[in-house]
Formats: structure tokens, C-alpha cells, sequence
């Protein structure tokens, strides 16, 4: 790709240059990849927001609701996409379930990578394809658990694809055509992935402008297009597009544009980021390598507005949603290891060994950023690591003339470290304003204490019987009974303790509606999650009016409710 940005020959043109590679260079940079992922994927597990999603999709399938009408606060492309996910690890414990999803991740990653790879091959350096297309390929399926899986990395993996495919076809026409439905997907996955999308016609607007504009031209009704089968396939799709944004109390349209806010909790939300996916730290200085590797000064200056585009795009995700959560920017570390394995893979003369040091540091650094005391954990700290990055890269701009060995093993090696370092058990799991709130570790340890808290309340309940969900969906995934209504969970409901207003919602109606409404047997009620005394009174009234729910002992996080 550098070959490619730094001048604006043909791809006829353009001499496919290979350099000098030792026999040995796949096996020793593709061996620990392997191990890493092969670990990951069977150790990883799924973070609670996929729990949420499939217990709906599955309590919600018990009911007798398809994908297509049944609500999991997720669009219905995505609901089709876990579900299908979910289809194939139909056997096994939860254990083997969760690794089969993951092992399914994975080799979409991987085709992703190998997607990008062919498309590279064509137009730079074998050594530059493979880094970049290799790196691109092992930030999505070494992502962190709060990633992987969520509609932000599935809309990534679909970037990767229609990239691929703008680039890869000789016609650009046909290429534009085959990009225009991953892109379009893209967007499906949860409409704010739209900047996902862009960013990947932006990047591809960096090696070939006219396939950008043919992309950015046959992508865009091809989103409208996907978005109008989703109505007409699903009956209340319009309704929960209107609706879902309604609640939602840390949105954009409702708290109102406030720069200062903005700013300030955007620099704490991007070194949150860079603790949890380090390579964003390499980000700065493998930029510098690029551009500094550009000829002309009209090309620099137009590649350095691109990636400005590029990181407002990814940050425009995180502050319109509002909730600053870090999978929102599950974009971020991919598009920082394709630049990373652009400077390293697209290096002339000697693979820069600075950023390969630090790239190396950096990815145990979580591990032990974890283990600091909090008062030594600091925002400002992480954006020094990132300057330090910076700097090594200047020396390697500084060195570069000096040396001449062109072995780059060692230092995609070390990209191999710092893409893995989210997956280790000690590592970060939840990161904010600087601080590790939980490790991987920690939260495995979690989830599987809620486990136990959900056998207890399912060894009440006869076999299964039918339940109505006043819980979050990690409760429903864990007790596993069939629900009664399209509403598996009852999100809605929950919202008023936020936001009084939510009652008006149709959606609200209808999910109100599967109390009393044909109601369940029994009812699950979680009280930390769902707060009896904080919702919406009148709903309450019809809960307790239907529900005998007992006070449950002194700490109990669940309570079985018993049908009057």
C-alpha cells in the first residue's frame, strides 16, 4: 500500500516487487499467530452483550419469534447474523457453544485477512501485503472480549471484505459493484457503523480514488436498499428504529452537543482504548513512517486529511451513541494495525526497529498497567506511552539511510505481541478515565458466579416452563427459559427507571403488554437491574397485580415471582 501511496501509477503498471524473504519468515511470524489465536478462541468466551442477544434470539425463538420479530435493541441484519452464528454451535455445554461461536469468528477474520491479502498482492510487495493484510487479519480475531462479536467488529470484518473487493478486481466497475453489498451491511450491522463504512471507502480512497468514488457511489443505495428489505422482512423493524434511540439517556439528541464535554471525555475515552488495544498507542508514529515515505507535498498533505477524516469518523461513533463504551470503538485498533503493517511492511530499506521495540514493550504493557495501584493509573500516562511511540518512530526516520538489513521477522513478531496483548487473562477487560475496573480474569470469575445465581432459580422452576425476563439478558442466556412475548427481555420496561418519557413509546405498550397479556407462570425479576421502586409506577402496579414477587434473602441479586 505504500508503494501504492507513494505515487500514482497504474495498477498495470506497477511492477509486483517482492525484496528478499528468508524460507523460514511465514513459519516464524504465522506459528504464534496461530498459537494466539487458537488460544484465544478457545478461551476467550463472550462478553454479556452477546449473552444479551442470544438469549433473547433463543428465549425469543421459544415463543415461536424468528429473528426478524423478535427485539434485542440490535438491527435486524445483526439479529440474523448472531443467529446464524448461533445455529451452528447447536451442540454441547455453554463452554463448547461459546468456543464453537468463537472458532466461527475466527475463520471469518481470517478469510477477511486473506480477502485484503489477494487484494494487496496486486498492487505492493509480498512483504507489505502480508504484514498489513496479516495485521488487519489478527487485530479482528485477537480482539478483546468486549469486541468481538459486537455489531462495531462485525461491521469491520464486512469493511475488510468490500475493501478486498474494490481492490481487488481488475475492472473497477464490477469491483465497485461486489464491495457496494459488505459495504452496505456495514452500515446494517447498527446504522452509527455507517462511519465504519466510510472509513473503509476513505481507506480505499488512499490507494485508488476513482474505486472510492464508484464504492461510495453503488454503496450508498445498496445500504438503502438493505435497509428497506429489513422493514418489509420485519414487521416492527420501522417501529424499533424510531423507537430504540428514544431510549438511550446518554445519546447526542438528548443530552445536546457540548464541546468541552466532548473533548474532555473523548482524550480519557481514547487512552481507555489504548489500554485495552495497545497498538492504537503505535498508531502516531507508524502514520509519520508512511507519510514520510510519500512523495510530493500535495500527496502527503491530501493522505494526512484523509486520516484525519478517518480518526473523526471513528471517534463520531463513540460520542453520537453517547455511552462511551469501549467496543463503540472497535474500529480504532484495526485501522491502527493496517497503518502499523503498512510502516513496517512498506519500510525500503530496514524494517523499523524503534517502533518494532516499542510495539514489543507495549504489548505486555497491559498486563502490567493492570496490576498498578489506581492511584497510579492515569489518562495522561497512556497518552505518554503514545508519545513515546511517536518519538521512536522519528528516530527510525532518522536511521532509516543507515541501515541497510531488510529482515522484518523480528519485528512482525513483535506486532504479533501487541496485537495479542487483550486476550491474557490478566489484561484489561473494562477501562475508564484511566482505570482498570475489571480484568479478563475477573470477569470470567463474574460471569460464572451469575451462572450459579441463575442454577438457583432454575432449580425452582419446573422443566421448561415458560418465563417472563424482568432481567437483563446475561439472567435469560443463564436460566435459559422460553419466553412468551417478541419482547424476550424487558428493555423497554427498564428504561423508564431512566427515562419517565419511554412510557409513551409504542414499543414500551407492547412490551408492557407481555405481563399481563397471556402472562407466564413465573417471572424473573433481577431487583439490582430492573428496580422495583424506579420504574414506571403503573407498570409496576401491573407486575405486582399478576406477580407474587417475594423480598427474596438480604443481597440476593434474582427473585422468582409466582402467577397469582
Amino acid at each position: 500500500m505504500t508503494s501504492t501511496l507513494a505515487g500514482g501509477a497504474t495498477v498495470a503498471a506497477r511492477p509486483r516487487t517482492t525484496g528478499r524473504r528468508s524460507p523460514l519468515w511465514w513459519a516464524a511470524a504465522a506459528l504464534p499467530s496461530a498459537v494466539a489465536v487458537v488460544y484465544t478462541a478457545l478461551t476467550r468466551g463472550l462478553t454479556g452483550d452477546i449473552h444479551y442477544v442470544l438469549a433473547a434470539l433463543r428465549t425469543g425463538r421459544a415463543a415461536g419469534y424468528s429473528p426478524s420479530e423478535v427485539f434485542t435493541h440490535r438491527p435486524y441484519f445483526y439479529r440474523w447474523f448472531v443467529a446464524l452464528l448461533d445455529r451452528l454451535a447447536f451442540f454441547g455445554s455453554t463452554e463448547v457453544r461459546e468456543a464453537t461461536m468463537n472458532v466461527a469468528g475466527v475463520l471469518l477474520a481470517v478469510a477477511a485477512g486473506y480477502a485484503l491479502h489477494a487484494a494487496l498482492v496486486r498492487r505492493v510487495g509480498a512483504r507489505e501485503a502480508a504484514l498489513t493484510a496479516g495485521a488487519t487479519g489478527l487485530a479482528l480475531a485477537l480482539a478483546p472480549r468486549n469486541d468481538f462479536l459486537q455489531p462495531e467488529w462485525a461491521a469491520v470484518v464486512l469493511t475488510v471484505f468490500g475493501a478486498a473487493a474494490a481492490l481487488g478486481l481488475r475492472r473497477p466497475w464490477p469491483a465497485a459493484l461486489l464491495a457496494a453489498l459488505p459495504f452496505g451491511l456495514a452500515v446494517m450491522m447498527k446504522y452509527s457503523t455507517a462511519a465504519t463504512a466510510a472509513i473503509g471507502v476513505l481507506l480505499v480512497y488512499a490507494v485508488d480514488r476513482g474505486r472510492a468514488v464508484r464504492v461510495a457511489v453503488l454503496g450508498v443505495p445498496a445500504a438503502l436498499a438493505l435497509f428497506g428489505i429489513s422493514v418489509l422482512a420485519g414487521s416492527h423493524e420501522w417501529q424499533w428504529t424510531e423507537d430504540m434511540p428514544q431510549i438511550n439517556q446518554s445519546a447526542l439528541s438528548r443530552t445536546g452537543i457540548r464541546p468541552h464535554f466532548i473533548l474532555d471525555r473523548s482524550l480519557d475515552f481514547l487512552a481507555d482504548r489504548a489500554v485495552a488495544s495497545p497498538v492504537l498507542l503505535l498508531l502516531p508514529g507508524a502514520l509519520l513512517l508512511v507519510l514520510t515515505r510519500v512523495q510530493g507535498r500535495l500527496r502527503r498533505a491530501e493522505l494526512l486529511a484523509v486520516a484525519a477524516l478517518i480518526g473523526l469518523a471513528a471517534q463520531a461513533v463513540v460520542v453520537v451513541q453517547g455511552n462511551w463504551f469501549l467496543y463503540h470503538g472497535a474500529q480504532m485498533p484495526v485501522v491502527a494495525a493496517v497503518v502499523w503493517g503498512v510502516a513496517v511492511g512498506g519500510a525500503r530499506r530496514s524494517p523499523p526497529w524503534c517502533l518494532g521495540a516499542v510495539s514489543l514493550l507495549y504489548g505486555v504493557a497491559p498486563v502490567v498497567y493492570a496490576q498498578l495501584p489506581k492511584g497510579a493509573q492515569r489518562s495522561w500516562e497512556v497518552w505518554v506511552a503514545g508519545l513515546v511511540a511517536l518519538l521512536a518512530a522519528v528516530l527510525d526516520v532518522v536511521l532509516e539511510k543507515r541501515l541497510r538489513n531488510r529482515s522484518a521477522v523480528l519485528v512482525a513478531l513483535s506486532g504479533v505481541v501487541l496485537l495479542a496483548a487483550s486476550i491474557w487473562p490478566g489484561s484489561p477487560h473494562l477501562v475508564q478515565y484511566g482505570k482498570v475496573t475489571v480484568t479478563g480474569a475477573a470477569y470470567l470469575q463474574s460471569q460464572r458466579r451469575a451462572a450459579e445465581d441463575a442454577d438457583r432459580i432454575r432449580a425452582e422452576l419446573p422443566a421448561g416452563v415458560p418465563v417472563l425476563y424482568l432481567a437483563f439478558g446475561e439472567t435469560a442466556y443463564d436460566v435459559g427459559h422460553p419466553a412468551r412475548c417478541r419482547y424476550p427481555i424487558a428493555t423497554f420496561l427498564q428504561r423508564t427507571r431512566y427515562l419517565p418519557d419511554v412510557a409513551e413509546l409504542k414499543s414500551f405498550k407492547e412490551n408492557a403488554d407481555c405481563v399481563d397479556h397471556d402472562p407466564a407462570p413465573y417471572a424473573v425479576l433481577e431487583r439490582p437491574w430492573f428496580q422495583p421502586g424506579r420504574v414506571d409506577p403503573e407498570l409496576w402496579r401491573r407486575v405486582t397485580a399478576v406477580y407474587d414477587c417475594p423480598r427474596g434473602e438480604e443481597g440476593a441479586r434474582l427473585v422468582l415471582c409466582v402467577r397469582r
